[in-house]
């Protein structure tokens, strides 16, 4: 049986970004990563101030900048019964649009090699009756103890399964992201843009001069018959067909191969605030441990700083450039620092995961009765800067 310091289950965004954390911090980690290369699924990711905080922190952010144009406001517009309402917000910070590849090239390219081992199949995740350890074991038979186990393997986490995490809720509701390219230029401003319209909420993020990134969600719609990339371009299709001309161009003409369609789910804000994120020395980050749907744009980010909150947790009881953790690093040190980790994300996971669950909900129902209340309950809750979520500052490394 192998024995590894820390393994990190899943290769996606939260995964590489707490590798790259604790690498930073002068402390191993091996990342178990399913697929056979980078997974590059996904199209874009709206990043706003405080996922750059924590991409600076990484020191990654820079790279990045690059590739992304800045978003210089954010246009919501209302159409209901024939009459349009538009709300505009200036980003006084930096808000960009980024490509979900882009970012997990970014993440691995900053690794040592080695770090990622790809084709690891988990199969289980058992305690050792001795050390009080996980013992990971891949598809093909191989044996992994672990003195830190932490899962980042998304939505549909086995981790979060061995911490007897409850089950994921879903919305009523299926998104699609994609990609559009204008080799001529698409002349869209510099902001995000989202229309609703009954039940659909379409938005557009400019990448940069010829490329748009692009969402689109409806809300009332749960049909399981969509098998391929073909299937998911004619289903949008059918989503805006009362929609503006330019919007129909822009899905008709879209990069067929990067769409991607996704059930909306959450977990909800009760087993935030009271779910056990710990067991022994395992615990989890990213979308395994804060699922949540795309209203805020805040589910990237807020793994981000996932990374940057557990890494710092880990070398400050540990102490920074500890090697592989597997000597002199007593259970209960590692233990106190997932402690730490926990209460430090707990409070701002839930405002997170409280404000996208009853955004979420107020764009879904059709009552005015019931959409006022959930007005009510965001101001009562987090005030009229409905976007103070995007100053949060996850600190230094």
């Amino acid at each position: 049986m192998e024995e590894v310091g820390i393994v990190i289950i899943g290769g996606g965004i939260a995964g590489l970004a707490t590798s790259l954390a604790l690498h930073r911090k002068g402390i191993k980690s091996v990342v178990l990563e399913r697929a056979e290369k980078v997974r590059s699924e996904g199209a874009g990711i709206g990043t706003l101030t405080n996922g750059w905080r924590a991409l600076d922190q990484l020191g990654v952010g820079q790279r990045l900048r690059l590739t992304s144009l800045l978003i210089h406001k954010a246009r919501t517009m209302l159409i209901e019964n024939g009459e349009k309402r538009e709300f505009v917000l200036t980003i006084k910070d930096e808000a960009r649009c980024i490509k979900r590849n882009d970012l997990v090239e970014a993440l691995a390219d900053a690794l040592p090699e080695g770090t990622i081992r790809f084709g690891s199949r988990i199969v289980s995740i058992k305690e050792d009756q001795t050390t009080s350890f996980p013992v990971v074991q891949l598809f093909n038979g191989t044996m992994i103890k672990a003195k830190v186990l932490i899962g980042c393997d998304g939505a549909n986490s086995v981790v979060s399964d061995y911490l007897n995490l409850g089950p994921k809720k879903a919305f009523s509701s299926r998104a699609v992201r994609g990609f559009t390219t204008y080799p001529n230029g698409h002349g869209f401003p510099q902001e995000l843009l989202r229309i609703k319209k009954g039940n659909i909420l379409i938005g557009r993020l400019p990448l940069n001069e010829n490329q748009l990134f692009w969402f689109l969600v409806h809300m009332q719609d749960n049909d399981q018959k969509v098998k391929d990339q073909e299937s998911i371009a004619n289903l949008c299709l059918k989503w805006v067909d009362e929609l503006f001309e330019d919007w129909k161009e822009m899905v008709k003409t879209c990069d067929v191969d990067s769409l991607s369609l996704t059930h909306l789910r959450y977990r909800a804000p009760s087993e935030i605030m009271f779910g056990k994120f710990r067991r022994g020395t395992v615990t989890v980050a990213g979308y395994a441990m804060h699922v949540m749907g795309p209203f805020l744009g805040q589910g990237g980010s807020a793994a981000l700083e996932d990374a940057v909150v557990l890494a710092r947790c880990l070398a400050r009881n540990v102490g920074p450039d500890h090697g592989d953790l597997l000597e002199d690093c007593p259970m209960r040190s590692i233990e106190e620092a997932i402690d730490e980790y926990v209460k430090e994300r707990r409070m701002r996971l839930l405002g997170l995961s409280m404000q996208t669950y009853l955004t979420g909900r107020l764009l879904q129902t059709p009552s005015n009765v019931v959409r006022l209340i959930f007005i009510v309950l965001l101001v009562l809750l987090f005030g009229r800067d409905q976007i103070r979520h995007t100053q949060y500052d996850c600190g230094r490394l």
